[in-house]
């Protein structure tokens, strides 16, 4: 579905990303992990078009494309949750979810038809959430979350990335989050998730990609490896081994 080849990102003296590779393919979650500083949230930011690498390319269906700027990334079909989640905490459910996508014209109508699309959306993902006219400021963190996964669903899109997106939830939150994030899968989506917690990725993920230092480290498929090695590649033990 996406592939990003030789990605290499500089500030100044630094380099983010090194040579960094990258293959999304179609009904699998991919666990993006690394230290801090090793460039996951820089890869996730060029894919995404918040930034743009110095040099590589990108390949989206198979073809070499442009992302430029986060409304290149929407159009082909690439949706990213920021750990920040980004919603509105005064408004509800159903603002959150139809946030920039309003017309200018209010009708009572339009009110109901975005009420049923977000019920309907809702239930497709098995997000259980009592009243939607609630403001997202009264729900819980797992809740958050699923709302700001449904909202990047809107647009039908093909790569969804997920910025940590367990951070700060309790035991039974997390499982909500994990469930969901496997229904993506199932939907045949292509799923990048960033987590440093490692028995959520070993829960939810089918392949591992560990970064180091900016560079490529290991891709191992979930299923085959075990904990230590995906540990002794995020540390570099292997390497010194």
């Amino acid at each position: 579905m996406l592939s990003a080849r030789d990605i290499t990102k500089r500030y100044g003296a630094v380099r983010a990303l090194d040579g960094v590779n990258l293959r999304l393919v179609a009904g699998e979650v991919v666990a993006l992990v690394g230290d801090n500083g090793a460039g996951k949230s820089t890869l996730v930011k060029v894919i995404s078009g918040a930034i743009t690498p110095d040099s590589g390319e990108i390949f989206f269906g198979g073809r070499p494309v442009r992302i430029g700027r986060p409304h290149d990334a929407q159009a082909l079909g690439i949706s990213t949750v920021y750990q920040d989640l980004a919603l509105c905490e005064n408004l509800d459910v159903v603002a959150n979810l139809f946030l920039g996508a309003e017309t200018h014209r209010w009708s009572l109508l339009r009110q109901l038809r975005m009420e049923r699309a977000t019920r309907d959306l809702l239930a497709s993902l098995d997000v259980r959430i009592r009243d939607i006219r609630a403001p997202v400021a009264a729900l819980s963190g797992g809740q958050r979350q699923s709302v700001a996964i449904s909202r990047a669903l809107l647009g039908e899109p093909r790569v969804v990335l997920l910025d940590e997106p367990t951070a700060a939830l309790g035991v039974e939150q997390t499982a909500q989050v994990l469930d969901l994030v496997r229904r993506l899968r199932d939907r045949g989506l292509a799923v990048l998730v960033i987590s440093h917690n490692l028995a959520d990725v070993r829960a939810v993920s089918d392949r591992v990609v560990v970064l180091r230092l900016g560079r490529d480290a290991g891709d191992f498929r979930t299923a085959d490896t075990s904990q230590e090695a995906i540990v002794a590649a995020i540390t570099g033990a292997e390497a010194a081994a």
